[in-house]
């Protein structure tokens, strides 16, 4: 009895309180809201790609739609396994009671359920730097762009970082590690716990070094292309749109992306399980919020902004403020 109540002092005075899991309403609700978002991207990309086919905007198109489908697998994919994760009755008690469960999920659906994490997170943060590069080229380097970026090299960039994020995702698959349990077992990732063998250490840092390249030639190129904007003139309102859209989509995969890539490349247990869960919960709303960047800084969109603006400003504009709005809707109009 002495020996028991000594055990059970230890575990409630070692052990920090439990984090409860989102709940199944959550999950089905973010999985609905970033489906729907994506479908509705899409929608509006597959019209645009139609009226700007045999144009400039075509690659970049090209590679907004490589993205906003690799966000909707993304999403509806380590969804599944998650919610499939939510429906174990017994795992909710384990977890709440403060354990943690190391035997679910076992065998191949947690290196199934791992190996998405890794694809689908890597794989969009591959794909915005692509973006980032093309549009740095266009409008820096306009003449260079016209004769090597095409359609049919971005179909070919896209490939190979799509197979790029797939290998290594898929090299745990092929024993060289493995994905395990993560708390409060509720998904599979990398090993980034505990003792850590050679290839453990590797494969996460790995992981967390692509994606931090990744965001800083976000960085990088964005800096260059506003710098190159800035100082031309006049400014061609289809630069102006593209930039607009990935300086945001910059701007939430960096808020995004961040403290997991950061958090996941630490190695102490304790300290770091809580900073790995936080940084997941705001890496899935990366995916959520893509769609939403191209959807809101669309041409049209901003067309009904200037109007807005000029419609119900407290003063009444003057003719230079109405010439300026008129040319910004009429650019507007002929690119859109």
């Amino acid at each position: 009895m002495n020996s028991s109540y000594v055990a059970n002092t230890l575990n409630a005075t070692t052990l920090p309180p439990p984090i409860n899991p989102p709940s199944f309403g959550l999950s089905c609700f973010t999985m609905t809201l970033g489906g729907l978002s994506n479908l509705s991207a899409q929608g509006i990309l597959a019209k645009s790609y139609v009226r700007f086919r045999q144009r400039s905007k075509a690659p970049f198109l090209l590679l907004v739609g490589a993205l906003l489908l690799t966000d909707l697998a993304g999403n509806l994919i380590p969804g599944a396994f998650a919610l499939h994760l939510h429906l174990g009755q017994s795992r909710r008690h384990r977890v709440a009671a403060g354990m943690r469960d190391t035997t679910e999920p076992a065998g191949m659906f947690c290196q199934l359920f791992g190996a998405s994490l890794v694809f689908f997170g890597l794989c969009p943060l591959l794909l915005g730097s692509a973006m980032a590069v093309e549009r740095c080229m266009g409008i820096t380097q306009p003449l260079l762009h016209s004769a090597l970026i095409t359609v049919a090299h971005m179909r070919l960039a896209v490939l190979l970082l799509s197979s790029l994020a797939l290998l290594l995702a898929g090299l745990p698959l092929m024993d060289v590690d493995s994905y395990t349990t993560q708390f409060p077992g509720t998904w599979c990732f990398l090993t980034v716990h505990g003792p850590l063998s050679t290839a453990d250490t590797s494969l996460a840092l790995t992981f967390s070094g692509l994606g931090l390249t990744a965001l800083s030639l976000f960085l990088i190129c964005n800096t260059l292309s506003r710098l190159a904007l800035t100082s031309s003139s006049p400014l061609r309102s289809l630069d102006v749109e593209m930039m607009a859209q990935l300086t945001v989509i910059t701007m939430v995969s960096c808020v995004c992306w961040s403290p997991f890539l950061v958090s996941s490349s630490s190695h102490t247990v304790r300290q770091s399980e809580r900073l790995v869960l936080l940084g997941l919960r705001m890496a899935t709303w990366n995916q959520i919020l893509d769609p939403w960047v191209y959807i809101l800084l669309r041409r049209a969109v901003l067309r009904r902004v200037f109007r807005l603006r000029c419609c119900t400003s407290m003063h009444r504009p003057t003719v230079q403020e109405c010439g300026h709005i008129l040319i910004a809707e009429e650019q507007l109009a002929i690119m859109g």
